[in-house]
């Protein structure tokens, strides 16, 4: 392995790329220690403690925690990057469903490169007006003290709009700017820029996330039965194994479609007749439904928690606010399930087209046995690739879930089992898989062997 990591410097191309990546990333976390110059963040701090600790706040403290791990920002830090990449994330979420909906954006997507620029254009000015509500509203929601009591404003700055509008400036441009990052990454770095500064968000948060399981430990003893007992940190453990294995198999999991090449006859020589396969993969969505399923599951939250405030007597509207809260209860689950399921199904729509496969098949000269090449070909791939979307769904759906079991059964922080039991860990395997894979590609093409193959 050292020898690999040696071969990776000396070739200068990728070198740049991963120093190139690694700066950015540096300039993305520099930027959670410029905190907005009119914010108490002593007294937020504390009041965000107090939220995601609080059995009595718990709905909301969950919701800012599951905003904070999707979006790479820290909400319990009002600085330039405080909204994170999600304004990004939901504009591209709001474009990708349009896409299938609205005739003259599905046709700019069926444009090719010149269509997916026009959309990136568009998404850009969708986060921009997105950035604009989301930081005004939350500099109001901080000057109302979030709900919670005193207002986490300075004294000197209350009422001051002038102020608040140029924090919305300020929050606004740091959200630009990481999508600038991450377009860079794309661009010039290697990897994933968005998924990259997502991963770098739930690392940046895993150690203080460990401390808080090891601490009781420390403080109390291995005593079995207690906070920090033996027989806890053992079952965090073999689940956090057993979720990294099977990420890791389910990620790289395929199914082998069987292809058979047309023979050629040339002259005397008879050639292509060769047998191949057709890998498709069982993931192929990623991790982008769990990211697009918790995104829009905020939604009906908060309007449902805003109109539990307004009206008070309606103890119905409560119950459905604590019924969209993360973790708590089977309707929030079940909708978490339901939504992944669809988005699943939504994304390999888009990125798998079993037509266009068939007709380059077509025009290759080769077929699976058993199938006439074109329409035939075409709905076979369909039928198999629905079959393993189910199963890839299924999958995402367990992993989705395991934060709210482990929760719930060992009463542990909802965040701290995101990141050691689900969704932050797979977030983060996927990521490192794709980027091992982005780091082979050049290996390969050099004629080295990759990271995870071994050595000729």
């Amino acid at each position: 392995m050292l020898s690999k990591l040696l071969t990776i410097v000396k070739i200068p191309e990728l070198r740049n790329k991963i120093l190139l990546t690694l700066g950015l990333l540096a300039v993305y976390r520099m930027g959670f220690s410029i905190p907005l110059p009119f914010i108490d963040q002593a007294q937020l701090a504390e009041t965000v403690n107090q939220m995601t600790s609080s059995d009595e706040a718990g709905g909301l403290g969950q919701v800012m925690q599951v905003v904070s791990l999707f979006s790479a920002s820290s909400i319990g830090n009002a600085t330039i990057f405080g909204l994170g990449i999600m304004p990004y994330i939901s504009a591209s979420i709001i474009f990708q469903l349009l896409g299938s909906v609205y005739p003259p954006l599905e046709r700019l997507q069926k444009e090719g490169e010149s269509g997916r620029k026009k959309i990136n254009e568009y998404t850009r000015y969708a986060t921009v007006v997105i950035c604009l509500g989301q930081s005004f509203f939350w500099i109001l929601a901080l000057e109302r003290g979030l709900g919670a009591g005193e207002s986490i404003i300075m004294a000197d700055f209350q009422g001051n709009y002038y102020m608040y509008l140029m924090g919305t400036l300020t929050m606004t441009a740091g959200t630009i700017l990481l999508m600038w990052i991450g377009e860079q990454i794309d661009a010039y770095g290697i990897g994933n820029g968005i998924s990259l500064l997502i991963m770098a968000g739930i690392l940046a948060s895993m150690p203080q996330a460990g401390w808080s399981i090891i601490k009781p430990a420390v403080d109390n003893g291995l005593t079995l039965g207690t906070e920090g007992g033996i027989d806890k940190l053992l079952l965090l453990t073999i689940t956090f194994i057993f979720v990294v294995v099977w990420v890791i198999a389910i990620t790289q999991g395929q199914r082998r479609i069987p292809i058979q090449s047309a023979k050629h006859v040339r002259g005397r020589r008879v050639m292509g007749g060769q047998r191949q396969s057709l890998p498709l993969r069982v993931n192929q969505a990623g991790v982008m439904p769990i990211i697009f399923a918790s995104s829009l599951l905020m939604f009906p939250f908060f309007v449902f928690n805003w109109l539990a405030n307004t009206f008070r007597e309606q103890d119905w509207l409560v119950s459905l606010s604590q019924s969209f809260s993360p973790g708590e209860g089977f309707v929030y689950n079940l909708s978490y399930i339901a939504l992944i399921y669809f988005f699943c199904y939504f994304w390999t729509a888009i990125t798998f087209n079993p037509k266009d496969m068939a007709e380059n098949l077509k025009d290759y000269g080769s077929f699976i046995p058993g199938y006439r090449p074109g329409g035939r070909t075409a709905a076979y791939l369909e039928q198999v690739m629905v079959r393993i979307t189910y199963v890839g769904a299924a999958f995402l759906a367990i992993v989705a879930i395991i934060p709210t079991m482990v929760s719930m059964s060992m009463d542990i922080n909802f965040l701290v089992a995101s990141f050691y039991g689900g969704t932050g860990l797979l977030i983060v395997v996927s990521v490192a898989l794709d980027l091992v894979n982005k780091i082979d590609s050049h290996l390969v093409m050099r004629n080295y062997s990759g990271l995870l193959e071994s050595e000729k």
